[in-house]
């Protein structure tokens, strides 16, 4: 007798299968399923403009990966409109990532990104956040702390999303503590995980794979026990699975 085949609960369709179930138990949370169908279908629009992008950039056979990389990035912008170019007041600039120093009186209030804290509820939100808020590496590395690894595993079950995975590995390579070295594994255990990582981590750049590779240097490092104080072979419990996690960790993010 042949099993039936569960319904895909990821994407739209699986959104419609959640309510499906939920109006066989006369419980419908309307507003949590409108949340999760408007995440899945931020994702699968970034998903698929990205896909676009680099089709567009395989067919204009750019002459680098950094050329083909920064296509992907920018595929998010649109072209000026003839409303755009001439005539009326602006409220807000066009592109906001060109404007440097304080706004003007007629822009509209910036939050302070020191004051925000990192709370997405989707991998859209922490995108947005990521590009928008955290514009220094120590900001980048204190904000993936507080959010922790289980819950960055969630935002990003489907994907990381193309040149984020390498900056996350820049900013945790350049300021990991040895007091923070359990949640860092943690995070790169999460985010090993996720959706397409064999994929993304290959895309990475040069200088990103060389920071994951000096991440990795570091973490070593930081769990290599002292001699004083302990017998031979001695090493406390929770080393061992740490020492036993990295070096997991290190076959899943090809480092030699």
């Amino acid at each position: 007798m042949k099993k039936k085949k569960k319904p895909n609960m990821d994407g739209p369709r699986g959104c419609y299968a959640k309510a499906q179930a939920m109006k066989r138990n006369d419980i419908i949370d309307f507003k949590a399923l409108e949340k999760e169908l408007q995440a899945a279908l931020t994702a699968d629009e970034k998903y698929k403009r990205e896909n676009a992008a680099k089709l567009r950039a395989v067919e204009q056979r750019v002459a680098s990966y950094e050329e083909f990389r920064g296509i992907v990035l920018a595929s998010h912008l649109k072209p000026l409109e003839q409303k755009d170019k001439i005539g009326g007041k602006r409220t807000v600039p066009w592109n906001c990532h060109t404007i440097q120093g304080r706004p003007s009186q007629d822009e509209t209030t910036e939050i302070s990104p020191e004051k925000t804290l990192l709370q997405p509820e989707t991998s859209a939100e922490f995108y947005r956040d990521w590009r928008r808020y955290l514009r220094s590496g120590p900001e980048r590395y204190e904000a993936l702390l507080h959010l922790g690894g289980p819950k960055l595993g969630r935002l990003f079950q489907m994907d990381v999303g193309f040149g984020l995975l390498g900056e996350m590995l820049m900013a945790l390579a350049d300021h990991v503590r040895p007091a923070d070295r359990c949640v860092v594994l943690g995070i790169l255990r999460s985010l090993a995980s996720t959706g397409r990582f064999t994929l993304n981590l290959s895309l990475m750049s040069h200088v990103e794979k060389e920071s994951c590779r000096s991440l990795f240097q570091k973490l070593q490092a930081m769990g290599t026990p002292s001699l004083e104080g302990r017998g031979l072979g001695e090493q406390p419990g929770g080393l061992q699975e740490e020492e036993s996690l990295l070096q997991e960790l290190l076959r899943l993010y090809h480092v030699d």
